[in-house]
């Protein structure tokens, strides 16, 4: 497995990725009663900018990521007595039928399987179980400088059809932030930033 992020995760935690993943969990909690004795899960959890905001509103967090590299970084923040599981893997590789929660923030777009993850999703979630995704809106390739990933941001529509289909329930897709970034040199674009909530 390729560690796409290994040259990046040491300067990952920028103030710009701090205030982006703070922005999130801030429009996720609006949303969201995390419940105490939920197990969580975190799609690409990176140094766990995230789910580290996650862990002490719930039982425990299980933090995938395909990037040994920034797991590292995230291990480092432990102290050692969290209720936490590391997954260096997909999320194919979390296989225990018990997750009452599952989250990811600017992830989905470097997942390839899309439809295969959310199917996958369903099968490991409990009932009643609930999915928040954020990422961005459909862009023209901009946001990543044009580089080859395996999605330019998402159709909403398209994407909710998934879980539909999957047999999850989509109760929102609202757009909660804007992130302006440089697009080409000197020149700065704007990116929608969306939150998918769904239901088991």
């Amino acid at each position: 497995m390729t560690d796409n992020f290994a040259n990046r995760a040491a300067d990952w935690d920028q103030p710009s990725k701090i205030e982006m993943t703070g922005i999130f969990v801030e429009a996720m909690l609006e949303k969201i009663n995390l419940q105490q004795h939920w197990k969580a899960l975190e799609i690409g959890a990176g140094t766990g900018l995230v789910g580290l905001q996650i862990l002490p509103k719930v039982k425990t967090v299980v933090f995938e990521d395909t990037s040994e590299a920034m797991l590292s970084i995230l291990k480092q923040k432990l102290i050692g007595n969290e209720a936490v599981e590391i997954v260096h893997g997909e999320v194919f590789d979390y296989t225990k039928q018990d997750v009452d929660f599952v989250f990811s923030c600017m992830a989905f777009h470097h997942i390839e399987a899309i439809e295969n993850t959310i199917n996958h999703l369903y099968k490991i979630a409990n009932q009643g179980a609930i999915v928040v995704v954020g990422d961005i809106r459909t862009e023209d390739g901009s946001f990543h400088h044009f580089e080859p990933i395996p999605h330019k941001g998402f159709d909403t529509v398209e994407l909710s059809g998934m879980f539909e289909k999957a047999g999850f329930k989509v109760h929102s897709t609202d757009t909660y932030n804007t992130l302006k970034r440089e697009r080409t040199p000197g020149v700065m674009g704007e990116y929608e930033q969306f939150m998918l909530v769904a239901e088991k």
